[in-house]
């Protein structure tokens, strides 16, 4: 049964036609079929909404509102301001630093490595990875430090203020530490990271530690050479030697480069700029070093056995001047500097000053043979005493009078035959005083030698006109004057080399980045003496040697014709301006009659045994003398000695 009521009954009235199809009438006068009103009352209400397009419209005017805010950021950030904002970007997103030329090394004459470089690493760091906001705490660049200091030999309160540098992405904590130094750094980090993962008490302190690659110079070996070479200090500059003398050759031109980074790290996928280092030059040296070896290695020996202050050796080609070997003794090892003593760091063999003795006597012998006063064989006597000016000169034995040629006053080594030679240069002492001044400068007595070498002395003499009275009569045996052991040295080379002096020279050329070799410039040549007289002083200096009367028969030679001289001077000490010990020397030159090599020795204040400089110089000039001719492979001439008369019968 329907749940509706019944239709209700209606009038009948006329009849209408019917519809086609049914269903109400259409038209004006149709009305549709009213539903019942039961039916209305049951059904579900319908709520209709309000129109949606205010609404629209609103939110459309909110986003056109964001957008032309965005608009008008983005043509203030790309178009009115927008290198104001370049410009900090890239300053807070590019870095830049220095790329270290490499520096050149320095070799000996045969190439062999004296002083190279290696592979190191300047360690740096990102003051902003070590704020507060970056690690969560207030004393990070504290805990860095005190994990860093003992590692990289840095004081801890010096690298916690390089931490906390404001207003930079870089900062050096240390120059250039070996890849050990490094390594040991980058397993702390990544052991601070592990554990940081696990424990969140942990800040890895040492995130904004970083590494440059540079180098580290080193010497392979050791102490050798020392003085020539000289070190590098820890800014990589030359600190002495020949590393300061050329360190703008050596050091080459910095480079530049500049990158984007990221976390104190370098950004791979963005470009970066970069100007290359230019290395530094190769020095190769005068020096052989097997030579400056056994150079070393003897006068090494003697100064601990003598117990002496110091000492020194110079070897020398005397055709060319080429220093081929400068020992000093005590020496240090560049490499570690902690450990030098300061008063050994330098090249004593050109910065000591001091009195040459008798082996100053040869230049006061060329003087009189190249004035034409005296010959080898004039006939000179020499009391046991000599009074002039105001002082009695003695030799340095007791004796009757001798009765000797000019050659036994060499060989003999005596101050009185010495001045009385000397005596005869001049009419008055002053003239002979001038006349004398004038060789010793001619031997580059007063001067530098040439070689450039930082802190060298000239030493000290004085115009004649200032000499004292006793000063008249002590400077021709090598007393009142004072010089260097290059100077010595270069005077013996003189004489080798027929009477014309070479400027002495340590460095044989430079070899640049392009590995071209560019030689050194030729030495100044000087004659001092005609080659004649030379030749008359080489065989004087071997009756020094070979005579059984000469004081330097320890120097001898078995082969091999040597001209030598020994010196043996009162020692002014240094430290209290007087007289205290004895400069013991020896100099000379070999074979005699075909030079090729001098050899020169000094030891200073020797305490123990003798101190003569033929006892304790002589053996030290034939060990080097020995190897150098071996190791030159210069064979011994065959000829016999000249002899010539030490004593004459009155």
């Amino acid at each position: 049964m329907s749940d509706r009521e019944p239709p209700r009954r209606r009038v009948p009235g006329p009849a209408r036609p019917a519809r086609p199809g049914g269903g109400p009438r259409p038209g004006p006068g149709g009305r549709p079929v009213r539903r019942p009103a039961a039916a209305r009352s049951q059904g579900p209400r319908v709520i209709r909404l309000g129109s949606p397009r205010p609404r629209l419209r609103m939110v459309s005017l909110a986003l056109t509102l964001v957008m032309l805010a965005f608009v008008v950021r983005l043509l203030q950030v790309q178009a009115v301001d927008a290198s104001t904002y370049a410009a900090k970007a890239e300053q807070n997103r590019y870095v830049g630093r220095t790329l270290a030329a490499e520096r050149g090394g320095i070799t000996d004459r045969d190439g062999v490595e004296l002083a190279t470089s290696v592979d190191a690493y300047d360690i740096t760091a990102d003051p902003t990875m070590f704020t507060r906001k970056a690690t969560e705490v207030g004393d990070a660049p504290e805990q860095a430090a005190a994990l860093l200091g003992p590692i990289i030999g840095q004081d801890v309160d010096t690298v916690a203020k390089k931490l906390r540098t404001e207003g930079t992405r870089y900062t050096l904590l240390a120059h250039r530490r070996t890849p050990q130094v490094w390594q040991q750094i980058k397993d702390l980090k990544r052991t601070l990271a592990t554990k940081s993962e696990t424990d969140s008490g942990t800040v890895n302190v040492l995130a904004g530690v970083l590494a440059v690659p540079a180098s580290k110079r080193v010497y392979p070996n050791g102490d050798l050479a020392a003085g020539i070479l000289g070190w590098v200090n820890a800014d990589g500059k030359g600190g002495g030697g020949v590393e300061q003398q050329l360190d703008k050759q050596l050091t080459g031109k910095d480079g530049k480069i500049r990158y984007a980074q990221s976390g104190g790290r370098q950004v791979p996928t963005v470009g970066s700029t970069e100007t290359p280092a230019v290395p530094g030059s190769d020095v190769e040296l005068t020096i052989d070093r097997d030579i400056q070896w056994a150079a070393q290695d003897a006068i090494t020996e003697q100064v601990e056995k003598s117990r002496a202050d110091r000492g020194y050796v110079i070897v020398q080609d005397t055709r060319t001047g080429q220093v081929l070997a400068m020992a000093n003794s005590p020496g240090f090892d560049p490499n570690d500097l902690t450990q030098a003593n300061a008063a050994a760091m330098g090249n004593a063999a050109l910065q000591d000053a001091y009195e040459p003795g008798s082996t100053a006597k040869l230049m006061s012998m060329a003087a009189v043979l190249q004035e034409n006063v005296a010959t080898a064989g004039t006939h000179v006597v020499v009391p046991n005493r000599l009074h002039r000016g105001d002082r009695l000169f003695q030799d340095d034995i007791d004796h009757k009078t001798w009765y000797l040629t000019l050659n036994g006053v060499l060989a003999k080594s005596s101050n009185i035959g010495t001045i009385l030679a000397t005596g005869q240069l001049g009419k008055t002492q002053k003239q002979a005083n001038r006349v004398l001044y004038s060789y010793l400068r001619k031997f580059g007595i007063g001067s530098h030698t040439g070689l450039g070498f930082p802190g060298e002395t000239a030493g000290i003499l004085a115009p004649p006109d200032k000499w004292s009275t006793s000063q008249q009569y002590t400077i021709p045996f090598g007393q009142g004057v004072s010089i260097n052991a290059m100077q010595a040295a270069s005077v013996y080379s003189t004489i080798a080399n027929g009477g014309v002096r070479i400027e002495p020279t340590l460095v044989r050329g430079t070899k640049g980045p392009d590995g071209r070799f560019t030689p050194a410039a030729e030495p100044r040549k000087t004659r001092v003496v005609s080659a004649k007289t030379a030749k008359t002083l080489a065989q004087m200096l071997e009756s020094v040697v070979d005579d059984e009367q000469g004081t330097g028969a320890k120097a001898r030679i078995p082969g091999y014709r040597v001209a030598g001289k020994t010196g043996t001077a009162n020692r002014v000490d240094p430290a209290t301006g007087k007289y205290h010990g004895y400069t013991s020397s020896f100099a000379g030159f070999a074979p005699a009659d075909k030079p090729r090599i001098t050899v020169y020795c000094a030891i200073q204040n020797a305490t123990k045994g003798n101190y003569f400089g033929g006892q304790i110089c002589g053996p030290v000039y034939k060990q080097v003398m020995e190897f150098a001719l071996k190791t030159l492979q210069v064979p011994p001439t065959g000829a016999g000695a000249a002899r010539l008369p030490v004593e004459y019968k009155p």
